[in-house]
């Protein structure tokens, strides 16, 4: 099994309390404050940096294969820090919005090494890609290609273009983080036959340029047969659109989707995920006696999820009178609004007592945020010890992806900051949201 925990956490000995970075949890709650997200550099470097060279390794052209490209998937954690990480180590970033194309700009990262997914862009989104040079607009439906082609004419460019089309095959942990089937809001179906009408209309239209493929399907995928299925699905289609259109587009980005570590789960490496992707792409295109394509990733959990860690503060605890038994409540000064996951998708989460050690037995407990919601529970079922007490801090661990991304102001509460430790220091990444901040919303504030 492996661990759910940054790399450099050190359990409580003890008095002695969790260390992650070599930082104290209990000296850093002391001076910024919980709830924090509080990040590990080292280990999140190190991530970044395996990921690199397991593209450069696995799909070098001495391989017989045509180059990879990482692309950060920025919607799992985003900030300009995060974004000069990505940039700095050579790999680019898959924006899905206007703010998160603003920063990756504002990060420094090359517009020609951008990406812009989504649904449904918005006209200022695609206007605002194509005016700054992205590297690529993901085209996710017919209507989009009318759009993308109408306002790239309008500006006088020719706009980089990828299809997002499903290829049928799906996987994840949960249906709603399962993208690949038919009957959901994403790409552009090949069974139905509009992933191939859309091609020949890119082709055709002149402010267009049909460059690649894009398939993507689902999240939390903890082996790699899916994505090799998907893999060839994807290059089949290649083959089909050059057949009937004259393009064998140079570019194919089998998507993201890779699992991690939360609870004990046995992930794959970036070495074994990309080691199995540059197979299967080899043998496919042999099989089909085309060239091999470029090929790009999109990680974004699989990078900054397990680099993570929510800390709180305990707070009230109260025990329920079950059947079978107690349950104890433990309340802490977060919830939902810093990790709606749990509620929404039923993630669930190894968490910990970590500002000291405790030899006390172990009791049945749930641990719960302080919304005004029966639902606002962060884990479940976990034990923790007897002995707990208000003021104490537990943690949460691999709680880097859509933990900070997906946090909201519900009951109004702060959303928590983004606190990176390494070789005993901190920096603030992201600072707390403050009742200024809130306030400054409203017209009528002050």
């Amino acid at each position: 099994m492996a661990s759910p925990w940054p790399a450099t956490f050190v359990p409580p000995r003890g008095a002695e309390p969790a260390h992650l970075g070599g930082v104290r949890l209990t000296d850093l709650a002391a001076e910024w404050g919980t709830p924090a997200f509080v990040l590990d550099l080292a280990h999140l470097t190190a991530r970044v940096g395996q990921w690199a060279e397991a593209a450069r390794v696995h799909f070098a052209p001495e391989r017989g294969l045509a180059g990879a490209d990482v692309y950060y998937a920025s919607k799992a954690f985003t900030c300009i820090a995060m974004v000069e990480l990505a940039r700095d180590h050579g790999l680019c970033l898959d924006t899905a919005s206007g703010g998160e194309l603003a920063i990756g700009l504002a990060g420094g990262m090359p517009a020609e090494r951008i990406a812009l997914h989504g649904n449904n862009k918005s006209a200022g989104e695609i206007r605002s890609a194509l005016a700054h040079g992205v590297g690529r607009i993901v085209i996710d439906s017919l209507d989009e290609v009318d759009l993308v082609g109408r306002i790239a004419a309008e500006l006088d460019v020719v706009a980089p273009a990828f299809l997002r089309v499903t290829t049928g095959i799906h996987a994840g942990a949960n249906e709603l983080i399962s993208t690949g089937h038919e009957d959901q809001k994403f790409g552009l179906s090949i069974a139905s036959g509009a992933a191939l009408a859309a091609a020949r209309a890119v082709v055709d239209h002149p402010s267009l340029d049909l460059l690649g493929l894009h398939s993507h399907i689902g999240s939390q995928v903890l082996d790699d047969a899916a994505h090799r299925l998907a893999a060839e699905a994807l290059l089949r289609f290649r083959a089909e659109v050059a057949r009937e259109t004259g393009v064998l587009v140079p570019e194919v980005d089998l998507g993201g989707g890779f699992g991690i570590s939360y609870t004990g789960e046995d992930p794959l490496t970036p070495d074994e995920i990309m080691a199995a992707l540059s197979e299967s792409v080899r043998t496919t295109c042999v099989d089909l006696a085309t060239a091999v394509p470029r090929i790009s990733v999109e990680p974004g959990r699989h990078i900054i999820g397990p680099a993570m860690i929510s800390l709180y503060t305990v707070g009230t605890i109260k025990p329920a009178t079950l059947p079978d038994g107690e349950r104890w409540y433990v309340s802490v000064d977060g919830g939902m609004s810093d990790n709606i996951r749990p509620v929404l998708y039923d993630a669930a989460y190894r968490a910990a007592l970590v500002s000291r050690e405790s030899t006390a037995e172990h009791r049945r407990s749930r641990l719960v945020g302080k919304h005004c919601e029966s639902g606002d529970i962060l884990v479940k079922d976990l034990g923790l010890p007897a002995d707990l007490r208000a003021g104490d801090l537990v943690a949460m661990a691999a709680t880097g992806a859509y933990g900070r991304s997906m946090a909201s102001n519900y009951n109004l509460l702060l959303r928590p900051p983004v606190l990176a430790v390494v070789d005993g220091g901190v920096t603030e990444w992201v600072r707390r949201e403050t009742i200024a901040d809130v306030l400054a919303l409203d017209p009528r504030a002050g």
